[in-house]
């Protein structure tokens, strides 16, 4: 595998195994079930990955106790279970972190999403906004080779092309939606508020209504009837 594609993997297995221990055929399904849409994993490369992991110290394995005076149902293997460990849930905090490119590459994008609920704000925030400038970097590519081919595309290539736009243009759409979801869950202190107006100068003394503040330890005015002469 690439490299971008086996640290994808390793979030991917170490996203699952931080909810529970699991064997290798039940990791598999689970895979198959909570990225099988997003992302076409190589499960070709499901055990290489473990035993990377193992061999890094961030999976460890437990054998199945076995009775030797039981008498076997089946002749089934034994699975062995396997579970994350201190060390692997820091990796997967480093991974889940990363907000380089590969974050939101076409492998790398699904996964992360599928765990934004353990991501930073900041992080998710960073992902989708990168997200969307490459979705948006593909789609002005896709206008510009179909301008400049246009004549020379035949009625079906052409549909072709017009179905990678409109899914670009809805893919825009959509993570729009969820940059602004994502401000909309921002406290208000981290709502970045505007500069005041050129030649304004801010009372220090106003409320975030603009009323003077007469709480702490600003006096409040004094009525002039009650001055002692």
């Amino acid at each position: 595998m690439a490299k971008e594609s086996s640290t994808v993997f390793e979030l991917a297995v170490l996203g699952l195994l931080a909810e529970a221990p699991m064997h290798g055929y039940e990791l598999r399904k689970r895979l198959t079930a909570t990225l099988g849409t997003l992302r076409a994993f190589s499960f070709g490369s499901l055990y290489p990955t473990l035993r990377r992991l193992e061999a890094a110290g961030h999976v460890s394995t437990e054998e199945p106790v076995v009775d030797a005076d039981a008498v076997p149902l089946s002749s089934r293997r034994s699975r062995v279970t396997y579970r994350i460990t201190a060390d692997g849930k820091e990796r997967l905090a480093d991974l889940l972190g990363d907000t380089g490119p590969q974050s939101w590459s076409d492998d790398g994008f699904g996964v992360h999403l599928a765990f934004f609920s353990r991501t930073s704000a900041e992080a998710r925030m960073r992902i989708l906004e990168g997200r969307r400038r490459r979705v948006e970097e593909r789609r002005e590519g896709q206008r510009s080779a179909v301008g400049r081919a246009v004549d020379r595309l035949d009625t079906y290539t052409a549909e072709l092309h017009q179905l990678g736009l409109e899914s670009s243009d809805r893919e825009v759409r959509w993570l729009n939606e969820l940059i602004d979801a994502e401000r909309g869950r921002l406290p208000a202190d981290d709502i970045p508020r505007p500069p005041p107006a050129s030649g304004t100068v801010p009372n220090p003394t106003a409320s975030p209504t603009g009323a003077p503040d007469h709480g702490g330890n600003h006096p409040a005015p004094v009525d002039p009837q009650e001055e002692t002469p």
